[in-house]
């Protein structure tokens, strides 16, 4: 309590009066503090509290400095084959010739130069790989009479098995020389053009025709990329005068490219003669089959039996045994345990070369 102080104002020295003033000011805020409740104990306790974790970082912030780790896509789809991985895609059929499904990896044998693979990556059967066609048409003197007639099957083949948005065809007709009228597309009106574009005349350079479309058009067409179907629809009567290179070299070259042949032979006569030994020779040793239409009205029924074959097929990943990267040919040998059914697959491939 300030006591009042009974001194005459004039005799009221200055040190006094500033006595008075810091009297006051001390006692406002000790008044203040005696009226102030005491904060809570939960508040007390927070001024110890840990820091918060900090916060998200902003979508519009710097990107960190890439990592050493590599950045994988994981939406992305993909099919990876190692350098030493072997992709065998084959057909198995009964004694008609008709497809066989519904059978396991361990119904089957498999030797890669004569020794069982390290290991089997993948089996599946059924598949739907893209397609990769090239169709090769025979356009020397020796079928102009029955010509028209291929050309249409032809064109009816490809508008049955061009399916997938993915799938691609290229036409290739051949008499001396091969002549591309159509490269790789899925278009159909080009395909069907180029088909038409082809005329007979000449001689026949058959196995020059397989070299060149394996070697230029489908060597690479599946590098680097996923595994892909290639095959060859060659239409011819199988009588060759006019090629360089010999048979086995265009056969070496099917087998570089991972290409099969499916040769649909236009000798309606009934006699076999060897051109249709050379159109038997060029399918069974490249993985595929040739056909003997009896008539050119039976044409048709052989491309469906092909177009169904290229969609319904068993796919075998494996992982050679003692491989090397010399550039040698591997054989492949491969068959079901249960005899009564036939498996047609690649006589085998060669090992690429140490980089």
């Amino acid at each position: 309590m300030i006591k009042n102080i009974s001194v005459p104002r004039a005799t009221h020295p200055r040190w006094l009066l500033r006595i008075l003033c810091l009297a006051l000011v001390a006692a406002v805020p000790a008044a203040g503090a005696a009226q102030q409740p005491a904060p809570p104990a939960m508040a007390q306790s927070a001024r110890s509290a840990p820091a918060p974790a900090p916060a998200a970082v902003p979508r519009d912030a710097p990107a960190p400095a890439p990592s050493n780790a590599p950045n994988t896509d994981v939406n992305t789809p993909s099919i990876t084959l190692n350098a030493n991985e072997v992709d065998l895609i084959f057909t198995v059929t009964d004694g008609h010739g008709h497809y066989v499904p519904n059978l396991k990896l361990n119904d089957f044998a498999l030797l890669d130069d004569q020794r069982a693979p390290e290991k089997v990556d993948s089996f599946h059967q059924q598949i739907n790989l893209p397609l990769r066609v090239g169709i090769l048409v025979d356009t020397s003197t020796s079928i102009r009479s029955r010509f028209q007639f291929e050309q249409q099957a032809a064109i009816e083949f490809l508008l049955q098995v061009l399916k997938s948005s993915q799938d691609r065809a290229f036409v290739m007709g051949f008499d001396v020389t091969p002549d591309l009228t159509a490269d790789w597309t899925n278009n159909m009106d080009a395909l069907e053009n180029g088909i038409n574009r082809l005329s007979p005349g000449g001689g026949t350079a058959l196995f020059d025709a397989v070299y060149t479309a394996c070697r230029n058009k489908l060597l690479d067409e599946s590098r680097g990329q996923e595994p892909v179907r290639k095959a060859i629809i060659l239409i011819s009567d199988g009588d060759d005068n006019q090629s360089r290179v010999y048979e086995t070299e265009a056969i070496k070259e099917c087998e570089r490219a991972e290409t099969i042949i499916y040769a649909i032979s236009t000798n309606w006569t009934p006699s076999r003669g060897r051109g249709d030994k050379v159109l038997s020779e060029l399918s069974e040793e490249t993985g595929g089959e040739p056909f003997f239409p009896p008539s050119v009205d039976e044409m048709s029924s052989s491309f469906q039996n092909i177009a169904a074959e290229l969609r319904s097929q068993y796919a075998l990943t494996y992982t050679p045994a003692e491989f090397k990267y010399d550039g040698a040919f591997r054989t492949i040998y491969l068959y079901c345990y249960d005899r009564r059914y036939h498996v047609r697959a690649k006589k085998g491939y060669f090992a690429p070369r140490q980089q």
